[in-house]
């Protein structure tokens, strides 16, 4: 017999196969879909048809690999799946997935966009999209890892061989986010060593030893500012200046590769164990920075500043692309991490309740982190606004003491001779300065709070600009900043923890010679040094903005689709149902068949629209204004980033097409070398451990009526029993109703 790419037949609700007697658990075919589902029929002749109805509940649920070999060989050979690394405890998993969901991006992302988008009524739009997009993908990711128990390449080809692409996309761009990930994890390396000593670097600009001035570019920037750009990175003006390696990130960069290198070999059961560490500390963190930021000057305005809820935001199309779009990432979807590491549950594991846990983790450590920036930001903003009326106390008392006869203000300004800046308060001075402004001249500003509040700052500028600026203010700052930069390190580490999983394991199912640690954060390190030119940040973010994004966007529609549409949601929800003892909502079906994709595909849409109309830029620092500015992107640095996009996107296309040549050669083969044999089928039954356990136990002498070992396949956790040629024919003539 010549075996060929099976087709799978699941028989109509009208006739429905019975189910098997040797069960002890009876059940009605009529009523229960998985007695329904339980069985398979496997046909080794090809059909032009190959639609949903056509597909069992197993879909193409069993590799090809497994049932060549059972067919071949006649014997059910067990799976890998009893070799398979695993969890010591459910406490490393969930901690596991909080270090990798909870990133950088919770602490320097999630607090700029509720500075920019309304506060209050951002976080209300956040939760809305979170609870009817994020945590149904989160769940759809966990179920289908843990009952497929592989990496993102074994899962999709487990749904369908032709949708295998999906899991070498996830590979690429978890890659591609390795590469410039770890780069971040470098400089916060350089910035905790920075922080051993008093005063920290970045308090005061430095003085130029040729003029014994201060440097000019720090004095018309800030001391922070000058220290990053200029110290930490030396960077150039444009991207299209690359300058030369910078030899301090480079050993940063060695040093963040070996980090990870030494936490990846033993797979999970090392990098679980630094888990304990790195997954809990920056909440220590964060708990200290809120109450100490509570103690602080402007601290309540802060988080005025942030609860205030605008609700016309809500009208504003662009929020909702960023509300979404932080939900999409915020949640790790669409990497394959978040498969790799639930492939090493147990089958039973509760993944539905470990997806809203992991989800109100994510939710909350969110909120957190937005408290103690805008605890902190309005520390920076009432201090920076006294300093503005210290100024402006100074300039008119001179004013005054100049010219009293001649001036307006003499007998309005009640602060007359008065240096102590510490007698007037920025309500008193604005109050003051409301009544009185049009008789000041363009030296006097209104020292707003509000402005200074409104100076939303992200992500790197965030972490390593205004926070350090704050911290060089606290008592013992070098106390803070250590522990600051500690708590990003730890932060970034557990997100590159998980992203690595989300390259190694599904190598590892498939490739196992290529899965070696060591060969991958070599890899990563050698062309990792693109980003410690003098330029490298411009390729940081151009790697963040555009060539990880849009692939993500482009990986997570195709799960949903595959899901929802190819393998179907009802079947997947038996699947969950095996798993969990009980059946998940019926509404997570209408979430995926509609909510979900229809919010992936608008994403998808809103950010090729965006990156077509608005055009792709990056932020550049100009040494000779000491100021950043927005510039375009090069022709060429544009071709890299379509190049780089076409590259994480091609596997689903190339990987549908390669299926699909395959199933044709497989189809003319046997039509060529048994064109005219009648079809022959092989039905299977789902059976209990009782049978296995006596199929097991058989001896050669036993009578006929028992059922031999060779009769049983093995698809996941389950197995399957080849049905005897009698109730084979009973089973032919039900179906085609003879």
């Amino acid at each position: 017999m010549v075996f060929v790419l099976p087709r799978y037949q699941l028989y109509p609700p009208n006739h429905p196969p019975p189910c098997t007697t040797h069960s002890e658990n009876q059940c009605d075919p009529h009523t229960s879909p998985l007695c329904l589902a339980s069985h398979v029929s496997l046909q080794t002749t090809p059909s032009s048809a190959d639609s949903l109805e056509d597909r069992a509940w197993l879909g193409e649920g069993c590799s090809q690999t497994q049932l060549a070999a059972a067919h071949g060989s006649g014997a059910a050979e067990t799976s890998d799946d009893d070799d398979r690394p695993a969890w010591d405890s459910k406490v490393q998993y969930v901690l596991a997935q909080v270090g990798f969901s909870v990133g950088l991006g919770n602490v320097w992302r999630f607090p700029y966009l509720c500075h920019q988008n309304g506060g209050g009524a951002f976080m209300l739009l956040y939760v809305f999209l979170l609870l009817i997009v994020g945590v149904p993908l989160f769940f759809m990711e966990l179920a289908a890892g843990q009952s497929i128990r592989q990496g993102s390449i074994g899962v999709w080809k487990h749904i369908s061989p032709n949708l295998a692409g999906i899991g070498y996309s996830s590979c690429i761009v978890c890659f591609y986010v390795a590469l410039y990930y770890n780069v971040i994890i470098a400089w916060s390396l350089f910035y905790m060593g920075n922080s051993f000593q008093y005063p920290l670097p970045w308090e005061r600009c430095p003085t130029d030893v040729a003029t014994n001035d201060t440097v000019k570019e720090c004095a018309s920037s800030s001391p922070t500012s000058y220290f990053w750009f200029r110290k930490a990175l030396d960077i150039t003006n444009s991207i299209q200046e690359s300058g030369e390696f910078n030899p301090v990130m480079t050993g940063c960069l060695l040093a963040a590769w070996a980090i990870v290198a030494l936490a990846m070999i033993k797979g999970i059961k090392s990098s679980a164990k630094v888990m304990y560490f790195s997954s809990v500390f920056p909440y220590v963190v964060l708990f200290i920075f809120l109450i100490r930021g509570l103690m602080l000057d402007g601290a309540m305005e802060g988080i005025k500043y942030m609860f205030y809820p605008k609700l016309e935001i809500w009208g504003n199309l662009q929020v909702w692309r960023q509300a979404a779009t932080q939900v999409f990432f915020a949640l790790g979807l669409g990497y394959g991490s978040v498969i790799a590491y639930s492939s090493y549950n147990p089958v039973h594991n509760n993944c539905h309740r470990d997806a809203l846990m992991v989800s109100c983790i994510n939710f909350m450590t969110s909120v957190l982190a937005t408290l103690v920036v805008f605890v902190v930001l309005g520390f920076r903003a009432k201090t920076i606004a006294l300093g503005c009326v210290a100024k402006n106390l100074g300039l008119l008392n001179l004013m005054i003491s100049s010219e009293p006869n001649q001036h307006a203000l003499g007998t309005g300004w009640p602060w007359i001779n008065s240096t102590d800046q510490s007698v007037v308060s920025v309500a008193e001075y604005r109050q003051w300065y409301a009544q009185h402004s049009s008789d000041l001249g363009p030296t006097i500003t209104d020292c707003s709070l509000e402005e200074e509040m409104n100076k939303g700052v992200e992500g790197t500028g965030l972490a390593f600009i205004a926070f350090t600026e704050v911290m060089a203010l606290f008592p013992a700052s070098p106390f803070w900043s250590t522990l600051f930069f500690l708590m990003l390190l730890n932060l970034g580490l557990s997100t590159m923890f998980g992203t690595m999983q989300g390259i190694l394991t599904p190598l590892m199912d498939n490739f196992k010679l290529l899965a070696r640690y060591r060969t991958v954060c070599l890899l990563g390190f050698i062309l990792g040094l693109l980003f410690t030119q003098r330029s490298g940040n411009y390729f940081v973010a151009m790697f963040d903005d555009y060539s990880a994004t849009l692939p993500l966007v482009i990986v997570v529609v195709f799960e949903t689709t595959s899901v929802a549409w190819v393998y179907g949601t009802d079947r997947f929800l038996d699947d969950i149902e095996v798993m969990l003892k009980w059946r998940p909502p019926v509404v997570y079906k209408y979430l995926w068949k509609y909510v979900c994709l229809l919010a992936m595909v608008g994403l998808l849409a809103a950010s090729l629209l965006r990156m077509v109309f608005k055009g792709p830029t990056y932020t550049a620092w100009n040494q000779t204004a000491a100021s950043e500015m927005t510039l375009e992107y090069p022709g060429w640095a544009l071709a890299m980033i379509i190049m780089l996009i076409i590259l994480a996107s091609s596997p689903v296309p190339i990987g549908y097409l390669h299926a699909k040549l395959r199933q044709r050669g497989s189809l003319d083969s046997h039509g060529e070398q048994g064109g005219g044999q009648e079809m022959h089928r092989e039905l299977y039954t789902k059976c209990n451990s009782t049978e296995l356990l006596d199929s097991r136990q058989q001896t050669p002498g036993e009578e006929e009526g028992a059922y031999p070992r060779t009769a049983f396949l093995p698809i996941g956790s389950e197995q399957y029993r080849l049905l005897p040629q009698q109730q084979e024919e009973e089973e032919e003539e039900e179906d085609t109703g003879v």
